[in-house]
């Protein structure tokens, strides 16, 4: 098997915002560094520290025009958002999760919990599965899957972190409890995710227009799609990288 690395992106607020990479350093037994670093809750949430699920946050699964969102993290550590019907937002996440709360409301459904605080990530990051790990993508799955549906789909709908290609379709799965080489890092491949609604927003419209989840299970009666990886081996991966059994 050799595959290549096609893209990279982090998330620095989970559920708000997207940002690609050309290279990055992923460090042992840690999260892609800046994803998922910051998550903001909302007043249906209890008011605590450390890692909490989703349900705790503003994330697209219940706001679908978040999916819009494109982010950058300056060199100073603020982050700049983007959104077609918003005005551009640089913050700093330490001291102004207040601007962020009045940038992000008015693309928040007025019929959810309130935004309330913006808090920052455990070292584990803020991801689903409460794991210092990475998630890993195929642009073969994605392209079966699209055909499946009878639309295209965008691989941002799935907010990996590592997208792959010159695969076959679903071989990802195969990989659970292997190692691969990206650059000079190595990831054990842990798991399977399954994913959730937030995939039915398209990321150009905000809009929920495909159902994934559905098709999936429908097709494999599971609802998964990608693998999540810990890093084993610190490193530099970069896109255009080769990947293999190490």
């Amino acid at each position: 098997m050799t595959a290549r690395l096609a893209q990279i992106w982090r998330h620095p607020v989970k559920g708000i915002g997207r940002e690609p990479l050309d290279a990055v350093t992923l460090n042992a037994d840690a999260p892609m560094p800046g994803d998922r670093a910051w998550a903001f809750q909302h007043e249906g949430a209890p008011d605590e520290p450390g890692w909490q699920p989703r349900r705790n946050f503003l994330v697209v699964a219940n706001g679908p025009k978040l999916a819009q969102v494109t982010a950058k993290t300056e060199e100073t550590g603020r982050i700049a958002l983007s959104h077609p019907d918003r005005p551009a937002l640089s913050f700093a996440p330490e001291t102004e999760g207040a601007a962020l709360a009045e940038w992000v409301r008015p693309l928040w459904p007025e019929t959810a919990p309130a935004p309330r605080a913006l808090v920052k990530a455990p070292p584990q990051g803020m991801g689903d599965n409460g794991a210092a790990e990475v998630s890993i993508l195929s642009l073969a799955s994605l392209r079966d899957l699209s055909e499946r549906i009878g639309k295209p789909l965008a691989i941002e709908r799935f907010r990996g972190n590592l997208v792959l290609d010159d695969l076959a379709p679903w071989q990802e799965f195969d990989w659970c409890g292997t190692t691969l080489r990206i650059g000079s890092a190595l990831l054990e491949v842990t798991g399977r995710i399954e994913r959730c609604r937030a995939t039915e927003a398209n990321p150009v419209t905000g809009e929920r227009d495909a159902e994934p989840v559905r098709a999936l299970y429908g097709a494999f009666r599971h609802r998964d799609f990608g693998v999540y990886a810990r890093v084993v081996q610190t490193g530099m991966i970069a896109v255009g990288n080769e990947v293999s059994p190490a």
